[in-house]
Order: C-alpha cells, then sequence, then structure tokens
C-alpha cells in the first residue's frame, strides 16, 4: 500500500453499519465511520467525491442487487464493502447462498475500483453474540479467502478487543456508538495507507461493573424495546430499511453535513 496516498473518490456500500447507525446526530440524522472517513479524506484532497449506498437491515443478496453494481459504475479510488452479518445473525441462514453474493460482490467490485476494503466487524462480547459467534467466523473466513483471491484490503475489526467491549455499543446492543465508529474511521484511514492521528487500538479505561438490579433494568429495557421488535421483524419477514433510499445515492462532490468532521 502506497503510503499518503491521494484518493479523490469514496463510495461506501453495506447496512446499517456503514450507513452510521447509531452515531445519531442533533438533526436526528446519523453520521458514522465512512462520512468521518469521507470527512478527512476531503480534508486532504479538497475535490473528493463521495456516495454513500448503504441502507439499514439489507442482506447481502440485497446488497449485491442493490448496491453494487451502482457502486462499480461509478469507478472510485476506494469502495467499501460491508455486508453478510445480517443474515448471519438469522435464526436460519444458508452461508454458501451468503459466499456466492460476497464472491459475485467482490468479482464484480474489484476490478472496478483502486482498492475494495473489505472488514471483518466488530462484535460485542455477551451470551446473544456468543451464540452466533461461528456464524461470524465463518463469515469473516469467507472474507479473508476472497480478499487473497481478488487483492482487497481488510480491516480486522473483529480482532480488537477494544471493539468488543460493550461500553463501545449503543442500548441496542448491535450498533456502534460515535466513539466506535470514530475508531472505525481511524481504522480504514490507516489501512488505506494514510498516517496515523491515533492508536484506535486503545483500550478503554477500566470502569467497575454495573451491579446486578442495574444490569437486570438494561436488560428488560434492551428486550422491551430492542430485541423484541428486531425478533417481530424476522419473522414478518420486514427490515428497518424496507422502502428507506440510499443515504448519498451519487458519487458527488463532498460536502458535510453538520457533525461531520471528527471532534
Amino acid at each position: 500500500m502506497e503510503m499518503n496516498a491521494r484518493y479523490t473518490s469514496f463510495v461506501a456500500v453495506g447496512d446499517s453499519f456503514t450507513e452510521g447507525m447509531s452515531d445519531l446526530l442533533p438533526d436526528g440524522s446519523y453520521r458514522g465511520w465512512a462520512d468521518l472517513l469521507a470527512a478527512r479524506l476531503a480534508a486532504r484532497e479538497p475535490s473528493l467525491r463521495y456516495a454513500n449506498l448503504a441502507v439499514r437491515g439489507k442482506l447481502i443478496g440485497q446488497i449485491v442487487e442493490e448496491q453494487v453494481p451502482a457502486a462499480a459504475a461509478m469507478g472510485a479510488d476506494v469502495v467499501t464493502l460491508v455486508g453478510g452479518l445480517n443474515d448471519a445473525l438469522r435464526p436460519k441462514v444458508d452461508m454458501g447462498r451468503v459466499r456466492g453474493h460476497l464472491e459475485a460482490a467482490v468479482e464484480l467490485l474489484a476490478p472496478s475500483c483502486k482498492h475494495l476494503v473489505l472488514m471483518r466487524s466488530p462484535g460485542r462480547n455477551g451470551p446473544v453474540m456468543d451464540r452466533f459467534r461461528p456464524r461470524m467466523e465463518e463469515l469473516f473466513g469467507i472474507i479473508e479467502e476472497l480478499s487473497a483471491r481478488h487483492g482487497a484490503l481488510v480491516v480486522d475489526l473483529y480482532g480488537a478487543p477494544v471493539l468488543a467491549d460493550p461500553r463501545m455499543w449503543d442500548v441496542d446492543r448491535l450498533h456502534l456508538t460515535a466513539e466506535g465508529h470514530r475508531r472505525v474511521a481511524e481504522a480504514v484511514w490507516q489501512t488505506l495507507g494514510l498516517p496515523a492521528e491515533q492508536d484506535w487500538h486503545t483500550e478503554l479505561p477500566a470502569a467497575v461493573p454495573p451491579g446486578w438490579a442495574v444490569r437486570r433494568s438494561q436488560d428488560l429495557n434492551f428486550a422491551r424495546r430492542h430485541l423484541l421488535p428486531w425478533v417481530g421483524r424476522r419473522l414478518t419477514g420486514r427490515s428497518s430499511g424496507d422502502g428507506r433510499p440510499a443515504k448519498r445515492p451519487e458519487l458527488l462532490p463532498y460536502e458535510p453535513a453538520a457533525g461531520d468532521l471528527l471532534s
């Protein structure tokens, strides 16, 4: 990887992780690591063009059908592809189909851009994630295999203990906090050969764990507000992204939204 390389265009493809949930801004929109990365790239290269095609809740088959051809046609310097985890977290999944969709995506995107970036997504420590961990690791094995075959870059977020810390995760236990997204942006930045501004692996200071009563209250609140609605959508075949447009559907000159820059 060329150090201090210049990048003039960036396209992000994926689901809620790339859309930016739960990095909430005061106006009710989401920022996230991809917007943060675009802001930093634009600070180096003011002519940067940026598109973010990600939509929350999308399965890898939908990402391949709805986002990948458009991203490939843009011919960007950098394309990030993060998908498949929504499939792996479903009660039933055909990992062979997930592999096939990922292969199709990488085969189309890799020749279309200068650098294709894949990720081993972070996973929060806890019993729910432990149940799905074997599937996640199978997914990440596929990603490693495809990256080696097609010369893609891989950002290993799963192997970073700090991103497994529950304090890095929002109350829904599915999406990173603003600090988590900031660290992901730094990780991708460094993977692209750009000079480090921080050690994104640095773990959080030790903290006294909450007592049983607090944990119980948090668990009940999580189940009522997030887990049960999530299960309901899975059972009825609905998605939180149904009918939702892409975040930034066109590859246009970057214009920062409020809060895009790192704080």
